[in-house]
């Protein structure tokens, strides 16, 4: 499976790949699943789900530029295993009955997988050549997303059964551990001469590069702002056709659409800054607008899953261009504080997204999807000015 095309996929992506695929299998059931026990069963209102997520993604941020800037001076294997390895404090949240200890253990779990996440991805790109690195992240983002959704079918069949939370959650461990046990089985960073060299030009940003840089990561975190937590359209389709089930159903559809999306858009496009405006960020605000409207007129629930499987083609768009493009434009050994600023930048953003559409859903759903339409359309337009000033400061041909 190394050949050709394939020449990327090694046993090394493989084992990584595959470390993201058991990792959300464990948590993104977590995720799904946390939204119904803090609101349908712990009873505390939604403005807390969204100060829940905040808690979560807010020093998140710091932590993921920590983590990335911790992994390139002491190792991104290292730092990725030990972060990966307290991932499961996240399981622990469906095991007590106070809300605020489920907050609490739901933070510290997210928390540590900000702080592995640059180390991930930064073990990818030290492993595969710039060429590959497109479709490389899209495999990536296929399985991690597929596990995601495979958790989702999961938690849909234990919230029809009636199965007790501290059930629920406490079998999310063992992909987790899975999850942290293919970390290990990866070698130490190879010697440079075992990956293809990249061309020397990608090695280290030129002058044009600086403003596409700064681009991606004022855009990621814009898109943040807009990037509620997927627990909002759960609770919107639950809650819209008295559908615990079927607003379950939406995000194993969500996660579906995504990973098809990062498999074959990884595979079929080069990647560039304009595709992830357009079609990431300009695209995710599409898919609120249509959820606003499809609450606001009282759409069956295929009227919901229309926008969610729009929010789904956006994401897997946006996971596998951004860390492509940021890998483009900083120094190989640099890597891991970019990246770790890519995820920062995002948690910045989604740690207001999350206050803010929790207070706006409390007053009305339709209210905070249109938030989050303005702010993605902001963030492809800032992406898009981005790349007209690159292509002022480039040299002439």
């Amino acid at each position: 499976m190394t050949n050709g095309t394939n020449a990327w996929l090694t046993r090394d992506v493989w084992k990584i790949a595959g470390s993201a695929f058991f990792a959300d299998l464990g948590y993104q059931a977590v995720l799904t699943a946390f939204p119904l026990l803090l609101v349908l069963t712990l009873h505390a209102p939604v403005w807390v789900y969204g100060l829940a997520m905040a808690l979560a993604y807010g020093p998140g941020a710091a932590i993921a530029w920590w983590g990335g800037r911790v992994g390139d001076r002491h190792g991104h294997r290292k730092i990725a295993i030990w972060g990966n390895s307290f991932i499961p404090l996240l399981s622990l949240s469906g095991l007590v009955a106070a809300p605020a200890a489920a907050v609490g253990l739901f933070a510290a779990g997210w928390w540590a997988r900000n702080f592995r996440t640059p180390s991930r991805r930064a073990m990818l790109t030290e492993r595969v050549a710039d060429r590959y690195r497109n479709p490389a992240f899209g495999f990536l983002h296929f399985l991690d997303v597929g596990g995601g959704m495979l958790a989702g079918f999961y938690v849909l069949v234990g919230v029809a059964r009636h199965w007790p939370y501290p059930w629920l959650f406490g079998l999310t461990i063992l992909p987790l551990v899975v999850s942290t046990l293919l970390l290990v089985a990866v070698p130490p960073r190879p010697e440079p001469a075992a990956v293809p060299a990249a061309p020397a030009d990608a090695e280290a940003p030129r002058p044009d590069h600086r403003p596409l840089y700064r681009g991606v990561l004022v855009a990621a975190a814009l898109y943040g702002f807009s990037s509620y937590n997927l627990g909002f359209p759960i609770l919107t389709v639950a809650q819209g056709v008295h559908s615990p089930a079927l607003g379950v159903l939406s995000y194993v559809l969500f996660l579906g659409v995504s990973a098809v999306t990062g498999l074959v858009f990884g595979r079929a496009s080069q990647g560039s800054v304009p595709q992830l405006a357009t079609l990431g960020y300009l695209g995710a605000g599409v898919g609120s607008l249509g959820l606003a409207a499809a609450y606001a007129f009282s759409w069956p629930f295929w009227g919901f899953y229309i926008p969610i499987v729009v929010l789904g083609f956006a994401l897997g768009v946006i996971e596998t261009l951004e860390p492509v493009l940021i890998a483009r434009f900083v120094p190989a050994v640099q890597a891991g504080g970019g990246l770790g600023a890519l995820t920062g930048a995002r948690s910045v953003g989604l740690f207001l997204a999350n206050v803010v559409m929790g207070l706006l859903y409390h007053l009305t759903p339709v209210d905070a999807y249109i938030y989050a339409t303005a702010v993605a359309g902001l963030a492809a337009v800032v992406l898009l000015v981005s790349v007209r000033a690159a292509a002022r400061r480039a040299p002439p041909a």
